[in-house]
């Protein structure tokens, strides 16, 4: 049976404990938050990032994350985007490389503009890199958590790791299609956060679903541009880690993403909106992010080189609007591209 350590206890890292924990699976937690770790040990409640939940009692939640990786056979990592570096050096020294790691967090490393698979990749051996696979797609952890239908992808190098990850997280409520395309799930799951604030940027300032449908379908073609550029394979981004939760995360009210530009589109300053939604928005390091990979790859991505300039530059949002509306004149499908996957 797999031994299962869960490296975060935000929201999606509980909701995760909890679905392993259904399964009648033994999931220990780490949090470097001592009151978390105190609650959710003694109350079996998180409700500063899961509020309504019941722990189950085979969840136990460590502050020492030697303790939390004694014996793990399986490494879920469930911590922000940009911390994330950080927290694999410390974890590294305590696992043997024979561990399945799975990485749940969305984003891009700012510093670096590195994937979080490449930053792992460049913090472990050789040896380890096989073992990693990404867990995308569009899932909410409040929803996860009271077992509403789900259903996610999960990507990886290996097949037989992919398929070990699939068959651990598999259940009545929570599905889980393999991927090849790791490129592709990561890119999705990064750059659909950037997209879900301009449309809440959108809600805030009034408009309506029109808007919201443009921003979504051209948001799509600007995250495909950029993640085929990269490598990825044009398909995934039709699929769950690509539209599904570009879907959920702009239209839904648990998206802090989409929270976080409505506060902004209603005039809040950057600083006023985050601290409005309180919980990490990792779309606003990706953000930065994502334009500058953009301009270095040389990829077209005018929703969020906008984004960027409203986050970054202080511009006036009906501007950017503006700017986006009043583009020369495009082509909406201007090439094929080749669209199969090589054999896995």
């Amino acid at each position: 049976m797999e031994r299962i350590t869960v490296i975060g206890a935000g929201s999606w890292g509980t909701a995760l404990a909890v679905l392993l924990a259904r399964k009648n699976l033994q999931v220990k937690m780490w949090s470097v938050e001592k009151p978390v770790v105190e609650e959710m040990n003694n109350k079996k409640t998180n409700e500063s990032y899961l509020p309504g939940v019941i722990i189950p009692d085979s969840v136990y939640v460590c502050h020492s994350v030697e303790e939390a990786l004694k014996k793990a056979t399986v490494i879920v990592m469930s911590v922000p985007s940009q911390a994330f570096r950080e927290v694999v050096q410390n974890i590294l020294p305590f696992l043997s490389g024979e561990e399945m790691i799975v990485n749940t967090a969305k984003g891009i490393e700012e510093a670096s503009l590195k994937r979080l698979s490449e930053v792992f990749y460049e913090e472990s051996d050789k040896d380890f890199h096989r073992n990693y696979v990404a867990l995308s797609g569009p899932s909410h952890a409040e929803e996860v958590s009271r077992e509403i239908p789900t259903t996610v992808s999960v990507a990886g190098a290996d097949r037989k790791i992919c398929e070990r990850a699939q068959d651990l997280f598999m259940s009545p409520r929570f599905r889980v299609y393999t991927n090849p395309d790791i490129v592709g799930v990561e890119m999705g799951g990064a750059l659909k956060n950037v997209i879900a604030i301009c449309t809440g940027i959108s809600d805030g300032l009034g408009f309506g679903d029109n808007t919201k449908a443009a921003l979504m379908t051209r948001g799509l073609a600007e995250i495909s541009r950029l993640g085929v550029a990269l490598g990825a394979n044009p398909l995934t981004f039709a699929g769950l880690a690509g539209l599904g939760d570009l879907i959920v995360t702009c239209t839904s009210m648990h998206s802090r993403n989409r929270r976080f530009g409505i506060e902004v589109g209603k005039g809040k300053t950057v600083e006023e909106a985050l601290k409005t939604v309180r919980m990490v928005v990792e779309g606003y390091r990706t953000t930065t992010a994502a334009y500058r990979l953009g301009k270095n790859m040389g990829v077209t991505m005018p929703i969020t080189e906008q984004a960027y300039n409203v986050l970054y530059k202080a511009r006036n949002t009906a501007e950017a609007v503006s700017n986006l509306m009043m583009r020369g004149k495009k082509h909406e499908i201007e090439e094929v591209v080749e669209t199969a996957y090589p054999d896995w």
